[in-house]
């Protein structure tokens, strides 16, 4: 009660200041809806901040459902600080507000590439990304409860609330959509953040204008100096971003990057060095050109050992073309279907020298068919492509709930069903002595949905020791012959021996994978030691 009455003498002096400003020429009558669509900007620049922290630290950390969630809950809990922190700003609002929203342009602006280059060189990125978020956060908290106090003399209390909360929930809206289906895909991340931080900084110079009266001419005057030079500063860094994101992610190399590219769905990145070729998807090596040979011959060439028939073949995932070279050298393939996400891979595979000659021109091939696609999506709306004799699962590792849903049991019973009865099926499947509880959840998923199976295993440097799973419809034999000769690392010795297995890769006992659990995900974070 002291607090409130220690409160109102400051407010009755605020709404006679706001009196004394009844609104006099057209000027004064935009300020309100001028501010209200400040709201919207900067309510989409809050939610944006968020969003890049949480795709950072998923890049970087993986397990992108722990870590959007703790991002989130964190940069949360720091708005309901900063709001809470509003209640102990009493003199001049407005200028408060303008250095407010330069604060949140020049540590939000410069989030992503700080949060890169922290990944690089911090000893705890952890604390340095939530030490980041508070900051952040609670500058975003400090931002509506100010601009409302503004705003109380402009509007009636209750439209006053109405508008402020309906601008603040369309420009979240704006800002989550826009995030990922324009501005990442277009911009890349860095670029995004520093975007954004240069909209604050404009924000802030508006605002100097539009509550010009409010801030004294002195203030006035270095607050408009400050938001244009830090309105330049961003827009310089935005206009060299490009220089500014490979030099951060360069860091986070050994080798010199060759290629960059962000996509609507992940990171692509080739480095080149003298390893070999690496690709990576959001700092995840798919491929050295060194041994890929190993991991592609043990995915592809037991499945055509088992399966009867070779005409029509079916690749999920394997978008760099290097499964399906080797597809390519049974003669008696006629049409081959590849089903990836994500066109951007499957354009470089197409295009990029260097994968091309790695996979040997494959995804230019007149029997290809590419389709990009979500492959669950795809297999269920298109089971009358099939049926197919050979198919080929090529996708990441189960790191998250996205690429999770494709190790479950509804998508094994899917691509079962657009199999000839006499096809091979052959899954990669992590590492069954790294991640042996994961491989052998895969494999006890296939058996859920109907497939008698057999794990295998092959040596990739690389990855190290490397699992899959080879099943048919009905039970059979693991193949004891190639189809093929002159292979690089597989023979018909090789063939038989990988489908032993020493006792530290033995079979465990596991769940099975199913959408509303998603045990294969779990496992993998706690073997791989993702989030």
């Amino acid at each position: 009660m002291a607090d409130a009455d220690r409160d109102r003498p400051n407010e009755r002096s605020a709404d006679a200041s706001i009196a004394e400003e009844a609104p006099s020429n057209t000027s004064d009558r935009l300020r309100a809806p001028i501010l209200l669509v400040t709201v919207l900007i900067i309510a989409t620049a809050g939610l944006v901040y968020e969003l890049l922290a949480a795709t950072v630290a998923s890049y970087v950390l993986g397990d992108s459902v722990t870590q959007f969630s703790t991002t989130i809950g964190v940069y949360l809990f720091a708005m309901g600080v900063g709001s809470y922190l509003s209640r102990f700003v009493d003199d001049d609002l407005a200028r408060r507000f303008v250095e407010v929203e330069l604060a949140i342009a020049l540590v939000g602006g410069a989030s992503a590439p700080f949060l890169f280059a922290g990944f690089a060189y911090a000893t705890s990125f952890r604390a340095l990304l939530y030490a980041t978020l508070l900051v952040i956060g609670t500058l975003v908290g400090l931002e509506i409860p100010l601009l409302m106090r503004i705003l109380r003399g402009e509007l009636d209390f209750r439209d006053l609330v109405a508008r402020v909360l309906t601008f603040d929930y369309i420009g979240a809206l704006f800002g989550s959509v826009l995030f990922a289906l324009f501005f990442v895909p277009r911009f890349g991340l860095n670029r995004t953040s520093l975007l954004f931080g240069a909209a604050n900084a404009a924000v802030a110079l508006l605002s100097t204008w539009v509550l010009a009266r409010r801030i004294a001419p002195g203030p006035r005057v270095a607050l408009r100096v400050v938001s244009i030079l830090l309105i330049g500063a961003l827009g310089l860094a935005f206009a060299l971003g490009d220089r500014l994101t490979a030099s951060a992610e360069q860091r986070l190399y050994t080798d010199p990057i060759v290629f960059a590219e962000q996509s609507a769905y992940q990171r692509i990145v080739v480095t080149k060095g003298r390893r070999g070729l690496d690709l990576l998807l959001n700092g995840n090596l798919q491929f050295n050109s060194r041994d890929e040979y190993r991991y592609h011959e043990a995915l592809v060439h037991p499945a055509f050992a088992a399966a009867r028939a070779h005409a029509r073949v079916l690749i999920l995932g394997g978008g760099d073309g290097l499964a399906l070279r080797e597809v390519l050298r049974y003669p008696d393939v006629e049409q081959v279907t590849l089903v990836d996400l994500d066109p951007a891979i499957t354009d470089l595979a197409r295009r990029f020298r260097p994968l091309v000659a790695l996979n040997r021109g494959s995804m230019r091939d007149p029997r290809v068919r590419v389709v990009n696609d979500d492959a669950m999506v795809w297999i269920d709306r298109h089971a009358d492509e099939g049926p197919f004799d050979v198919v080929l699962v090529d996708f990441p590792d189960p790191n998250n709930y996205s690429l999770g849903k494709l190790y479950t049991r509804r998508f094994y019973r899917l691509v079962r069903r657009i199999m000839t009865d006499s096809a091979a099926l052959a899954v990669q499947s992590t590492s069954p002595l790294d991640a042996r509880r994961s491989f052998w959840c895969v494999a006890a998923t296939m058996e859920a949905a109907g497939f008698a199976v057999h794990p295998y295993h092959a040596p990739v440097p690389s990855f190290g020791e490397w699992g899959y799973v080879l099943a048919e419809k009905a039970p059979f034999d693991p193949p004891q012959h190639l189809r093929i000769s002159d292979l690089r690392f597989l023979d018909d010795g090789t063939l038989q021996r990988l489908f032993d297995f020493s006792p530290d890769m033995a079979e465990v006992p596991v769940e099975i994978n199913v959408l509303n659990n998603q045990r294969l995900v779990h496992y993998y974070a706690a073997e791989w030691g993702g989030g």
